[in-house]
């Protein structure tokens, strides 16, 4: 298939490259330059993105995507059949704006925010979760399956992808806060985290984000997975959707105001279990 790419940060040129290596033909644009990722053909202009069977747009968030699909009026020179492909983590509220704008210019439009960081797109075993039309859906699906160990399918509405990625952001920062804390009970008692790590990973909680975050706490080591600012991010448009809704949830409000305390500490650029750091270090003062 012929495919754009849109945004060839970490997560992008991961994904681009799992594309190239599966035999598509990617052109692909990025606002800071080429990244050197072989076998892409690098385009001037953004609109040149849209002129095959799909183009992915790959960026950090509402803003980024407003700038270069909507302000820009790139949509307008898509060309006919082509799918748009969203798969950054954006607010429920703009994936209804993107809707109605891709439907205003006749361009299918699917949400397709993915679970993973990027080695794991690296590697091609991302969670993909995808909401859209179902026409568009089975056109794409054959690129999607190439980027990730399973799709999720979400429903018709680009929105509800989105809603089910920041419920589950929302959650694995939970799980990071709920793992330092309890560290604080386990160590002011002599048990180190390392055997309590071990209890819990092989009895109440063996997920992967109790596995990769534990490491995190136990070894100290919080080099950039997925940036703490990225998260705190994801979890004010996290309660931003909760208030649309009319709701209010104090556990996302308490582990909010946590990692923009982390982030405020200077760990913005550090991984967002650098949360739990901060949690350990006030709960020591």
């Amino acid at each position: 298939m012929e495919v754009g790419f849109i945004g060839l940060g970490a997560m992008g040129s991961a994904m681009a490259r799992n594309l190239v290596a599966a035999g598509h033909i990617v052109r692909a644009w990025n606002r800071s330059g080429n990244p050197g990722v072989d076998g892409l053909e690098m385009v001037g202009e953004v609109g040149d993105t849209l002129k095959g069977d799909a183009t992915f747009t790959m960026l950090s968030d509402d803003m980024a995507i407003r700038e270069v699909a909507l302000d820009t009026g790139v949509l307008s020179q898509a060309h006919p059949g082509v799918v748009h492909i969203i798969t950054s983590t954006i607010s429920v509220a703009f994936a209804e704006e993107l809707s109605a704008a891709h439907a205003e210019a006749k361009v299918a439009y699917v949400a397709a925010p993915v679970l993973g960081r990027p080695n794991v797109a690296a590697a091609g075993a991302l969670n993909i979760l995808a909401a859209g039309d179902g026409k568009a859906l089975a056109k794409v699906r054959p690129l999607l399956d190439v980027l990730g160990k399973k799709v999720w399918m979400m429903g018709s509405q680009p929105r509800q992808a989105n809603a089910a990625k920041l419920a589950a952001n929302m959650m694995i920062s939970m799980a990071i806060e709920a793992m330092a804390e309890a560290v604080v009970i386990t160590e002011a008692n002599d048990l180190d985290r390392g055997s309590f790590f071990e209890l819990i990973l092989n009895t109440l909680f063996s997920g992967r984000s109790y596995q990769n975050y534990s490491a995190n706490i136990l070894n100290e080591r919080y080099d950039p997975g997925f940036k703490a600012r990225l998260g705190l991010k994801d979890l004010r448009l996290a309660t931003a959707a909760a208030a649309t809704a009319g709701r209010r949830l104090p556990m996302l409000e308490a582990v909010r105001e946590r990692m923009n305390a982390a982030v405020d500490a200077g760990g913005g650029e550090c991984d967002w279990s650098i949360m739990a750091d901060y949690t350990l270090k006030k709960a020591a003062d």
